[in-house]
């Protein structure tokens, strides 16, 4: 009798056993499906000096403005931190005062933040600006021109746009670019430079 009834819990474990391991092959098996099922992220194409920028279209306080439309203009697109601070005026103000020397030898000029398009209208209007913003709240030009970084600021490290400019020539090439960029006397640096093109 005992023989027998350790033979039924023998076979009774061996049995929990195989099904343990046939639950779990499934749920692996679930698990590979959903993996290959799901999609994958698409990889940033960056924009490198020397090489095609990638286009793109954001809104701006002229409508939207597609990259690619550009073509056979010179661009220039500064990125800055936020409508309405400090330096981020005065630059505005800068490229402002400069845009009939950029537009007179055919060089277009935006500014980009991730600021809403509503914010970019007030601000532009409050400051005067003849210069148009574009706005890029879900960061995909930022992406591409690899402005977003860890700042300090009041000794707390938070995550912002890294203050750049960048020049576009007319086949849509990437041919400079300025990181940390100091306002003061910015503008016409790359007025200048622009002008040697």
């Amino acid at each position: 009798m005992a023989t027998k009834k350790s033979a039924k819990k023998t076979t009774k474990k061996a049995a929990k056993k195989v099904t343990k391991k046939k639950a779990t092959k499934k749920i692996t098996v679930r698990a590979a499906a959903k993996k290959k099922a799901a999609p994958k992220k698409a990889s940033v194409v960056m924009a490198r000096v020397g090489q095609q920028v990638p286009d793109f279209t954001l809104s701006g306080t002229r409508g939207d403005v597609q990259l690619s439309s550009l073509r056979g203009k010179k661009v220039v697109l500064y990125f800055y931190p936020k409508d309405a601070t400090p330096g981020c005026t005065i630059e505005g103000h800068d490229f402002s005062r400069l845009l009939p020397e950029f537009e007179a030898i055919g060089a277009e000029v935006f500014g980009i933040s991730r600021d809403s398009l509503a914010s970019h209208e007030k601000f532009r209007a409050k400051e005067n600006y003849s210069v148009h913003l574009l706005s890029d709240p879900d960061e995909s030009a930022c992406a591409k021109f690899d402005v977003m970084k860890m700042k300090n600021m009041y000794g707390k490290q938070v995550r912002g746009v890294e203050r750049s400019t960048f020049v576009i020539d007319q086949d849509g090439k990437l041919v400079r670019e300025w990181r940390k960029v100091s306002v003061t006397g910015h503008a016409a640096e790359v007025l200048d430079f622009i002008k040697l093109l």
